[in-house]
């Protein structure tokens, strides 16, 4: 096992695999493990031929158990955040590409923020989210108390938050926070399987669509309309905007070009 903070590589043609590999602290964010992921985040959107990302912690115990306290005891809270990503590089940053969060054990605090920064989620059946910074004199800044009630029923994220209590992941896809959950052990290889499922669709479209429902809740419709129609000229001037209804036509699978 390498000793960087932060393990990437291609997962499948068109699929990277992004982990926190900080297992002996149950995966927790330093400022190392920001800077890897921000650095991933960065080398995806720039690679035209990676199409979504997987995110994940190494071990079998927890996803990212968040911030490491220690770091924020010695007064280096802020290295956690990084200039274009936020809390762990990801949770303010702005990104096209899909990423799946494959939650292999414990993803509390920080770790379900990230968690909440992803599009979908994969969890083995022993994975718990929650959000428990009221337990230790702190607060959800990166985005858990205000996208948690985005992701489950208001008043299932209200007792997250006020209590600091963490839900299982069947109670988790039951309430829709997570998509699939997975026998222990599996959680990455299925949510690579779901990426390349995914992959199979046409990317620019798939990218474009995530950009639009992503800001579903900042704006109004008049906006999300003016938002969709620029979305839709780009889309309308790709290759791949011929090349679906041609395939269709010929009978045949699609070859996205990503352009």
């Amino acid at each position: 096992m390498t000793d960087q903070p932060v393990l990437f590589e291609k997962a499948g043609d068109h699929v990277a695999m992004v982990a926190i590999n900080r297992p002996e602290a149950r995966n927790a964010v330093n400022a190392a493990v920001a800077a890897g992921i921000e650095d991933a985040l960065k080398t995806t959107e720039a690679d035209p031929d990676i199409w979504a990302v997987v995110l994940t912690g190494t071990g079998d115990k927890a996803f990212s158990a968040g911030a490491d306290l220690k770091a924020i005891s010695a007064g280096d809270g802020a290295a956690l955040n990084t200039k274009d990503g936020g809390f762990g590089g990801l949770t303010q940053a702005k990104r096209k590409k899909l990423w799946i969060a494959a939650v292999n054990g414990a993803a509390l605090a920080g770790g379900c923020e990230l968690v909440l920064s992803c599009d979908l989620v994969v969890a083995e059946e022993h994975a718990t989210f929650g959000l428990p910074e009221v337990k230790r004199g702190l607060v959800a800044l990166a985005g858990g108390v205000f996208r948690l009630p985005r992701a489950l029923p208001k008043a299932i994220a209200m007792e997250m938050i006020a209590t600091g209590g963490p839900i299982s992941a069947e109670r988790a896809e039951r309430f829709g926070l997570v998509n699939r959950v997975t026998p222990t052990g599996q959680a990455r290889a299925a949510a690579i399987a779901f990426a390349e499922e995914i992959c199979a669709n046409a990317p620019l479209c798939v990218q474009e669509s995530l950009t639009l429902a992503r800001q579903a809740y900042d704006f109004e419709e008049e906006t999300l309309w003016r938002l969709s129609g620029e979305a839709g000229r780009r889309i309308f001037g790709s290759e791949d905007f011929q090349e679906g209804p041609r395939a269709f036509i010929e009978k045949r699978a699609p070859q996205w070009k990503g352009r």
